[in-house]
């Protein structure tokens, strides 16, 4: 493979193009910088990528007449731009993603991707990231590759052959990382709840937040876990070295832990190159309901910003104000809940930092709906488990209201009784 600069690589990206930037702990910081550094001379350039880490300085105002962003998920770095004309999101589930992509209505000219250098047979690597990162190399009419030595080889979709790469560009760059943080007294309280309904043989999957990671801490009694998940952390790596986690009940990908994208530490990184155990598939794949409900017992833990008194679950937007995106949530919720023995979970502590309850009336206005109240089935907080699935909407009502936070449960109840009427 003949490298070459960062600059010359970029140079190939024209007006009116549109780039796909590889995401997560894979995006190519070193091409989006020297992306941004042509700003002057490009105009009409679409950019877009799911969430994406460091400081994705193409989304700032100064840069609209080069770039606009049109994401399928706001992260911290493109957030305070959200909703403003050159950066806007696009809402969609992410198991669709992959099919809009290869369905030609989306083309892609140039994808900015991050791989490990290939192996003897000409073959790279998507590493930490293949999720919407596999459709979008194969529809691509141009590769950038960042080619990097410290990107773990992982098995799977994420093989890209040095033929299909325009230009490559050679770097010993860090891996981004999103090492364990001290998790809070309300997230281990949330967690114990969570494992209280997590059974032996479940399959897990684990959304982003400190809750998913306190519920794992305590599994360690449990038997025969298996792992089929949208994206995964370090909070696995003491189970699976217990054998706690070992995928043998699983009965699609047995004894295979499944995922599409992680976001962990170096430690994480390594347990995951050329791990034949760890399978990094096409997110169209691993977030398909219909994949998802084969295995027994899927226990989905997912997080949400408010929930109303009838169950209806926002996660992506605080009222207009767009927070983060859709995800897999409804992925992952409706497949476990067509699993056997399945049980969907949305988590979330019972107030905000500064004490207001996320466990409201109704929801803000223009607040989406991404888990709809038809699809939810137990909702949990610090104060315990409401178990919502067949229930009517006033004994929803009640069962909500006794997992608010007490400063919060007589105004909750006044404003039930005011909606729904007597609901006990």
């Amino acid at each position: 493979m003949q490298y070459v600069s960062a600059e010359h690589a970029v140079g190939l990206i024209k007006n009116n193009e549109r780039v796909f930037i590889h995401g997560g702990c894979a995006t190519p910081e070193r091409l989006v910088n020297e992306l941004t550094n042509r700003s002057k001379e490009l105009k009409g350039v679409e950019i877009t990528h799911m969430h994406t880490e460091g400081h994705a300085p193409y989304a700032r105002p100064e840069f609209s007449a080069a770039f606009h962003v049109n994401a399928f998920f706001i992260a911290k770095n493109i957030r305070p731009y959200v909703n403003e004309q050159h950066v806007q999101y696009i809402p969609m589930f992410l198991s669709e993603i992959p099919m809009f992509i290869r369905s030609g209505k989306f083309p892609i000219d140039t994808a900015l991707i991050q791989v490990s250098p290939p192996d003897q047979h000409g073959y790279c690597s998507l590493g930490v990231s293949v999720d919407i990162a596999r459709s979008a190399c194969d529809m691509a009419t141009k590769i950038i590759a960042l080619v990097n030595p410290r990107m773990p080889r992982t098995i799977g979709d994420s093989m890209i052959h040095v033929s299909r790469i325009t230009a490559a560009v050679y770097a010993e760059d860090s891996i981004f990382e999103s090492a364990p943080v001290a998790l809070t007294d309300i997230e281990m309280q949330i967690g114990k709840h969570i494992a209280e309904l997590v059974e032996d043989e479940a399959t897990l999957q684990m959304g982003i937040g400190g809750i998913p990671n306190a519920a794992l801490q305590f599994l360690e009694n449990h038997k025969n876990l298996g792992v089929h998940t949208e994206m995964f952390n370090d909070g696995v790596l003491p189970l699976i070295e217990k054998g706690i986690i070992n995928g043998q009940a699983k009965k699609i990908h047995r004894g295979k832990m499944v995922s599409s994208f992680a976001m962990g530490s170096q430690k994480l990184y390594d347990f995951m190159d050329d791990n034949p155990e760890v399978l990094m598939l096409d997110v169209g794949h691993v977030n398909d309901t219909t994949v998802i409900r084969k295995n027994k017992k899927v226990t989905a833990i997912n997080s949400a910003l408010e929930v109303d008194l009838t169950g209806q679950v926002c996660a992506d937007s605080i009222g207009t104000d767009i927070f983060s995106g859709v995800g897999g949530q409804m992925d992952f919720i409706r497949g476990a809940s067509l699993s056997e023995g399945g049980k969907p979970i949305i988590a979330l502590p019972s107030t905000t930092k500064s004490g207001i309850s996320k466990l409201v009336p109704t929801l803000k206005v223009g607040a989406g709906v991404v888990t709809t109240r038809a699809h939810v089935h137990y909702v949990v907080t610090e104060y315990g488990i409401a178990d919502l699935y067949g229930k009517n909407i006033a004994q929803r009502a009640k069962a909500i209201i006794g997992i608010a936070h007490p400063n919060h449960r007589e105004e909750l109840e006044r404003q039930s009784y005011d909606l729904y009427g007597k609901c006990w």
